[in-house]
């Protein structure tokens, strides 16, 4: 296996960060947050409380984003390949 399979989240060929998942466990990571997401706006609906809702999902995203750069390629800008 070559350091590139074992990426959970590969760069974007254009731009900066990452793209899809690339390996099971990015997409269960990716399932994980999105079922968050929904709890949240069950939970907390924005009408009700905006400062936790908008709290809430800013945590969850730098979630997202740490494991992104933890387990997916490192980001830098990309023009194509």
């Amino acid at each position: 296996m070559n350091s590139r399979n074992k990426y959970w989240f590969p760069a974007k060929r254009y731009g900066w960060g990452w793209g899809l998942p690339a390996r099971w466990q990015g997409w269960v990571c990716l399932a994980v947050y999105a079922g968050c997401v929904a709890l949240v706006f069950r939970l907390l609906p924005p009408a009700a409380d905006p400062v936790m809702f908008a709290l809430s999902l800013a945590l969850l995203t730098l979630g997202l984003i740490a494991v992104c750069w933890l387990k997916g390629e490192p980001p830098r800008w990309r023009s194509g390949d």
